[in-house]
């Protein structure tokens, strides 16, 4: 098992990743279980994630797939970039993930053939998700974390567009326990649209 985390299942604690006010992130916890299983991963598979940021999800990827597996994590952002690895290192999946730096469509080219595409919000989305179509395995899986609405609006139409099958959307709203004087008060988070889909 990996350092810092000795279970197979997803779900690592928000507060165990290394963190900095320069990167939002991570992917909540629950967002993270439920992105890992619609992403429907196994041993061996190979799994982009676009927009790594703190590397949250490449974190709980490269754990499911092993070290049989690879996963590529891709940021733009230096201070991402730099994250990504310090957590990769911390939960000891270096092994098999790399990290590449680079934006999104472009940085996913030279990249082999996936199992799986993550995406965590794009600029450019249309674009990420037409080369995605093109990077993925027949019945290869996408799965996108879509915080705004017009977001989550624009990747299902898209997804229609290129004909993935089985499109599935899940709204998500999750409100966690805080401690105060006079008992537990529920402390709701922003609700994450979660879209996932197959390539035919």
């Amino acid at each position: 098992m990996a350092k810092n985390w000795a279970y197979k299942t997803p779900g690592i604690p928000d507060e165990l990743f290394n963190q900095n006010d320069e990167v939002p992130g991570p992917t909540k916890e629950e967002i993270r279980v439920l992105t890992i299983s619609k992403a429907r991963l196994r041993e061996g598979s190979i799994v982009i994630d676009v927009g790594c940021g703190t590397g949250g999800l490449t974190v709980e990827a490269a754990l499911q797939v092993t070290p049989k597996g690879k996963v590529y994590a891709i940021d733009e952002d230096q201070a991402a970039i730099e994250l990504t690895k310090s957590n990769v290192e911390k939960f000891g999946v270096q092994d098999n993930v790399m990290i590449v730096r680079g934006k999104a469509p472009e940085a996913l080219l030279s990249l082999p053939n996936a199992d799986v595409v993550l995406i965590g919000g794009s600029v450019s989305l249309r674009e990420v998700l037409r080369t995605s179509k093109d990077k993925l395995k027949a019945n290869g899986r996408i799965v996108i974390n879509a915080i705004l609405l017009e977001t989550a609006c624009t990747a299902v139409d898209e997804l229609k567009k290129l004909n993935f099958k089985d499109i599935d959307v899940t709204l998500v709203s999750v409100a966690k326990g805080k401690q105060i004087n006079s008992g537990t008060m529920m402390m709701a988070r922003n609700p994450i649209t979660i879209i996932s889909a197959s390539k035919q």
